[in-house]
């Protein structure tokens, strides 16, 4: 972890335990979620992404449901994320509260300020799509992000582009549009320095996060009484 994604993240959690006077170092991820979902997910989210500077983690605190409930959503989502690790080693793949957040450098899907997917793209994503067929009771948000170069308007496009590019694949293969949000960020939302090209190339980077529908939170209602 670099030092300006570990600081903002360390700050994010001084944030969170003055609101919950909590600790948040000692969390485990089911603890995460379910502390911040029984405060108020939403609330907690704007927060977290907007200090931390990382909006992937701020949208799946927001919709955390937290409590019992939370923890076996939680617990459900472990497993997802295993097979994500094992299948999908090109990405990179974190488990946060109720949630999955999965990155790829746009390197690997798309040629440098190109927004069609390359071939690599496509055998990646069908590794992912592989999965999400599997646990069809999730909702999926694509992110698109691009580094500081260029003007905001052309990144803010690019962004989006790349993101619809990447909704569009996953719809066409399988994955029901209804579970597929779209969001494009452009250049205002880095998670790493834009003062290096690897960096930049890092910022260049397009997030999938996995989250529960309202069925698989029923559902999970259901187990925790």
């Amino acid at each position: 972890m670099n030092t300006m994604k570990a600081t903002k993240i360390l700050f994010a959690c001084l944030v969170m335990t003055s609101l919950f006077s909590v600790s948040c170092k000692t969390w485990n991820k089911t603890q995460k979620g379910v502390v911040i979902g029984t405060a108020g997910g939403a609330a907690a989210g704007a927060i977290i992404g907007r200090v931390a500077g990382n909006t992937a983690l701020g949208a799946i605190i927001g919709a955390t449901v937290g409590g019992v409930t939370g923890a076996v959503i939680g617990r459900q989502m472990d497993k997802q994320a295993e097979e994500m690790k094992k299948d999908i080693p090109d990405a990179t793949i974190e488990r946060i509260g109720e949630g999955i957040i999965i990155e790829f450098n746009s390197k690997i899907l798309f040629g440098f300020d190109q927004s069609a997917l390359t071939a690599d793209a496509r055998t990646n994503l069908a590794k992912l799509v592989a999965i999400l067929q599997k646990y069809p009771d999730t909702n999926i948000e694509v992110q698109g992000h691009t580094d500081n170069t260029g003007t905001n308007k052309y990144n803010q496009k690019l962004s989006e582009q790349r993101a619809s590019a990447v909704s569009d694949y996953l719809s066409g293969n399988g994955i029901a549009s209804s579970r597929l949000n779209i969001k494009g960020f452009g250049e205002t939302a880095p998670k790493y320095v834009n003062t290096t090209e690897e960096g930049q190339a890092q910022n260049r980077r397009v997030e999938f996060l996995v989250s529960a529908n309202e069925k698989m939170k029923a559902e999970a209602a259901k187990d925790g009484k």
